[in-house]
Formats: C-alpha cells, structure tokens, sequence
C-alpha cells in the first residue's frame, strides 16, 4: 500500500514558477513509476511528466515540455515537478500517481489509471 501526499500548489502570476512535491509512504517508494498528472475544471484527467523507477527515464506531455522539470529523491520517498514559465492554462488540480507497470502507457491511456493517486493540489495561473 502506498500513499501519496501532494503539496505546493498555490496562486502565481503567468510567467512566475511553482514547485510541487509528492510525497510517498512506505519502503518501497524506489520500484514505483511515478506520474504528475493535472485536471481542469470540466475537462478530463491529462498526463503531464512521468520518471523511471531510478529516475534516469522521463517523460512530458508536449505542453509543458521545455517548462516543467519532473524529479525524484529515493532517499526522501519525494518526487518534485518544477513548473516554470507557467501560463493560464495550467491552472488544474495536479496529482501525483504511483504505478508498478505503467510508464508509456500514461500518455495515451484514456481513461488515465494508476495504482495508487494523491488527493491532489490546485495550480492557479493568473493572466
């Protein structure tokens, strides 16, 4: 069982930055993928960044690629997403998800699904 707390979202003016981090429980935080997902009011769940157990592999949606940097510290059972150059439209509900298989498969699985997801932090960007 993995449970997962995210936290650092908040209120930023367009261009400004914000970090998110996602923090996990129990020792087994290092076998798990690890996904940043986000949802907008009225909109379905999109991927956003995904890291490889190690967090050697990454992988982002096109809309954020070259803006958000995903992380992970093994040590500290914490993944991070660094989010710059922030715009309107990301402003959603951010979720941190944990999966043993899933990696690729979170960019176009529809519905999005995970073993296990945070509760979530909302992102406001203002213009």
């Amino acid at each position: 069982q993995v449970q997962l707390v995210e936290s650092g979202g908040g209120l930023v003016q367009a261009g400004g930055s914000l970090r998110l981090s996602c923090a996990a429980s129990g020792r087994t935080f290092s076998t798990y993928y690890m996904g940043w997902f986000r949802q907008a009011p009225g909109k379905e769940r999109e991927f956003v960044a995904a890291i490889s157990w190690s967090g050697g592999f990454t992988l982002y949606a096109d809309s954020v690629k070259g803006r958000f940097t995903i992380s992970r510290d093994n040590a500290k059972n914490t993944m991070y997403l660094q989010m710059n150059s922030l715009k309107p439209e990301d402003t959603a509900v951010y979720y941190c998800a944990a999966d043993r298989t899933r990696f690729t498969a979170w960019r176009t699985q529809a519905p999005k699904e995970s073993d296990y997801w945070g509760q979530g932090t909302q992102v406001t960007v203002s213009s």
